[in-house]
């Protein structure tokens, strides 16, 4: 049961198995639907002068018809809800006055060469408006049943945000209301684990006041909705080079940010749980180590972030967001507050890369 949905839910052309057997139900309902309202309206097969290659030759012409139709629409699917997915509707609704009648001209032109070439008839002459007024017909109805079954599946997903966001909001006020419990008794404890370090490992003292420092840095995320760069670069510079007192020399890192932005403003705790990311699944594996790489640029108008790194990398990037909590936490914050979202992609020649803009 579950193999059976599994294989329902997989993808060929990017369209998912059960979503191309209704399309193909689609098509396959309206070419008989087609082939029954002719030979109903048709004088000569009413008195019985069809003859069984005329059957034949008319089943051939009206699978090259929706065939064409088909091919036709798959690349005007893709254009509208994959590379254009992000467009509004209505942007949508306009862009098919040009689409439409260019679809309607393409295939009648298409099927008058395949039915020439292979001798079969098709209408001419004036009857010849039927092969644009029926094309237009069915591409408007076609259509209109993507554009609503792509809004159901936004409004699925739209659901499925909102409940996810009330979950994690949910447990971000409980670990909020927790680390305000009493945040001055917790530092506390670190001054007097600091004082009774001999004074010959100031090291470990250092190490210390750098962990408090990133507490300090998660309370007050808690508490506030943005902070500037400079503000998260440093949070994030302190807990690498905690981390790197662990991985020693394996651990390389590079900070590429523009002084002129650091003081631009962005949600708190929005890098290190990448970072976090790319050492925990990305490095800690690795007996060499490797190299995690945060660059932040401003391009047109907006801030583009990337953390990379050289890691093992990840084969299935959709089932990243499945394993890593900082991952799919730090993609719902960007979709509810941003309307974007994380983009994962192998970096070359080895490791990740986790891209995104607000």
């Amino acid at each position: 049961m579950e193999s059976s949905q599994s294989f329902l839910k997989k993808r060929f052309l990017g369209i998912k198995i059960i979503e191309l057997i209704f399309f193909i139900g689609f098509y396959l309902f309206w070419a008989f639907a087609y082939h029954a309202a002719i030979t109903i309206n048709s004088s000569r097969w009413s008195k019985g002068e069809s003859s069984i290659f005329d059957f034949m030759e008319f089943m051939n012409t009206v699978g090259v018809d929706y065939i064409l139709k088909a091919i036709l629409t798959y690349p005007i699917w893709w254009f509208l809800f994959k590379k254009l997915k992000y467009w509004k509707t209505y942007k949508k609704v306009l862009l098919h006055i040009i689409l439409l009648p260019t679809f309607v001209v393409v295939w009648q032109q298409l099927y008058y060469v395949v039915c020439d070439l292979f001798e079969w008839g098709h209408l001419r002459g004036v009857a010849r408006v039927w092969d644009i007024y029926i094309p237009a017909l069915f591409y408007t109805l076609q259509f209109g049943i993507f554009h609503a079954y792509n809004y159901y599946l936004e409004d699925q997903r739209k659901r499925r945000l909102e409940s996810e966001l009330r979950n994690a909001a949910l447990k971000s006020e409980l670990s909020a209301l927790k680390a305000q419990l009493n945040p001055h008794f917790l530092y506390n404890i670190f001054n007097t684990i600091s004082a009774s370090v001999p004074a010959e490992n100031e090291h470990t003292r250092h190490l210390i006041a750098e962990l408090s420092d990133l507490f300090r840095y998660q309370l007050k995320a808690s508490q506030t909705e943005k902070v500037t760069i400079r503000e998260e670069i440093d949070f994030v510079n302190k807990y690498l080079a905690l981390e790197k007192e662990r991985f020693k020399e394996r651990l390389d890192i590079e900070v590429n940010v523009d002084e002129s932005i650091m003081d631009e403003v962005i949600p708190p705790m929005l890098l290190q749980p990448l970072v976090e990311n790319s050492i925990k699944h990305g490095l800690s594996s690795l007996v060499e180590g490797g190299k995690i790489t945060i660059s932040i640029q401003k391009k047109n108008g907006r801030l583009a972030f990337e953390v990379a790194d050289t890691g093992v990398g990840i084969k299935d990037k959709n089932d990243a967001f499945e394993k890593g909590i900082g991952l799919t936490n730090t993609k719902l914050r960007l979709e509810k507050m941003y309307q974007t979202t994380l983009s994962l992609s192998d970096n070359l020649p080895q490791g990740l890369k986790i891209n995104f803009s607000i």
